[in-house]
């Protein structure tokens, strides 16, 4: 006689669901916050760690928060035509060209029109389909369909010690992504266990704060790069490090974007710190993290209101990147009003010996008048400059 029930898996399975189960709580966690920042920034991630740490983990919570799509695609068993495309030969190739079919993955996030892509393993993919996956991130293009603007790009790597039949990244690829160490923390897995994870916090751009947050970023990034010209493109020896993060000049537009969210967000310093180093790298990045420390640029937009109530600061470097900030606040929002405030921000550096700091922003400024507003009294130390340059008609 059989006692075993109608479907012998059934309690089983239930058992399973249940041990599956987990809910979050808000705690800190420093690489949660840096991931969802660079997330929301819109720039490719990499996720570097050891296998079973949770970094899949990391990315379903992540896009459960932000409510959209998640596919994963394990890079290491694909072929290099899995992303470039297959060619569908059609009734008249010469007359339509050969189309490239892409992935399903693709197609369901297309017709999604938002959603999270994850390529797990990249370290253990051969450098041919490393290359083929440039084009993914780059131009977000696969086979002949183009990723909607919304589709962020998350990879994770092991270092190639541990990851099987490892291969360093070659420096293109890796140039593109902005590189996070993902660590475990014993505390974390335990009271995970128990059925608690840490939530993923998400981050939230606050519309009125995004002027100002692109206009300190710029007056930072500028500043610091005329300062430091030496690190604008420093490509590393070693192959090791030249498959992590190195400063170029795409990752400083990357950094610029990443700190303007960090601002626009209210985010915590140390998940800034944290997606500053994983663009350019440990060198440039902790220089950068130091002169933000140092530079402590106040809100363009409050200076323009009030051009009179603020010190210019002593250093030529610390004056540029103020002056760079107060130039792009105006083109942000251009008023005669706020045109002629920024004008009385310049002046002032005429009148602390410094025109030369001020010349580039003068010409900048200069070039966004409207050929109805009255030339103001603060142009008066940029008159020789600025007619020479042709930007003052």
């Amino acid at each position: 006689m059989n006692d075993l029930p109608p479907d012998p898996l059934a309690a089983a399975d239930a058992l399973n669901a249940q041990a599956r189960a987990w809910r979050t709580e808000p705690a800190e966690n420093t690489q949660l916050t840096a991931l969802a920042l660079a997330v929301a920034a819109n720039q490719p991630v990499l996720l570097w760690g050891e296998p079973g740490i949770g970094k899949s983990a990391g990315m379903e919570q992540l896009a459960a928060g932000l409510g959209v799509p998640l596919e994963t695609v394990i890079a290491s068993v694909h072929e290099p035509s899995d992303f470039a495309g297959l060619p569908i030969i059609g009734d008249d190739p010469a007359t339509t060209g050969v189309p490239m079919a892409p992935p399903d993955w693709a197609v369901r996030l297309t017709a999604a029109g938002r959603g999270l892509i994850f390529f797990d393993e990249l370290s253990s993919a051969p450098p041919a389909v490393q290359a083929a996956l440039l084009r993914v991130v780059l131009e977000r293009r696969v086979g002949s369909l183009t990723l909607p603007g919304p589709v962020r790009v998350v990879a994770a790597a092991n270092p190639p010690s541990s990851a099987a039949d490892g291969w360093h990244l070659s420096p293109p690829l890796a140039n593109r992504f902005v590189h996070l160490h993902w660590t475990h923390d014993p505390r974390t897995v335990a009271r995970g266990m128990a059925g608690t994870w840490p939530a993923v916090p998400i981050p939230v751009v606050d519309p009125a704060r995004v002027p100002g947050a692109i206009a300190r970023a710029r007056g930072a990034i500028s500043g610091f790069l005329t300062a430091r010209p030496g690190l604008v493109h420093h490509l590393p020896a070693d192959a090791e490090a030249r498959g992590g993060a190195w400063p170029s000049p795409r990752t400083w537009e990357m950094a610029l974007r990443l700190i303007a969210t960090a601002y626009a967000t209210g985010a915590g310093g140390e998940a800034l710190a944290a997606v500053v180093v994983g663009a350019v790298g440990d060198g440039a990045g902790l220089e950068l993290l130091t002169y933000l420390e140092e530079l402590d640029l106040p809100d363009p937009n409050r200076v323009l209101a009030d051009p009179d109530a603020f010190a210019l600061p002593d250093r030529g470097d610390r004056q540029l990147a103020f002056l760079t900030a107060v130039v792009s606040a105006v083109q942000s929002e251009l008023t005669r009003a706020r045109w002629e405030a920024g004008w009385a921000v310049l002046a002032k550096a005429v009148d602390a010996g410094s025109p030369d700091v001020a010349a580039r922003a003068a010409m900048d400024l200069a070039a966004m008048r409207d050929l109805d507003w009255p030339v103001p009294s603060g142009i008066d130390g940029f008159l020789d400059l600025l007619q020479l340059s042709g930007a003052l008609k």
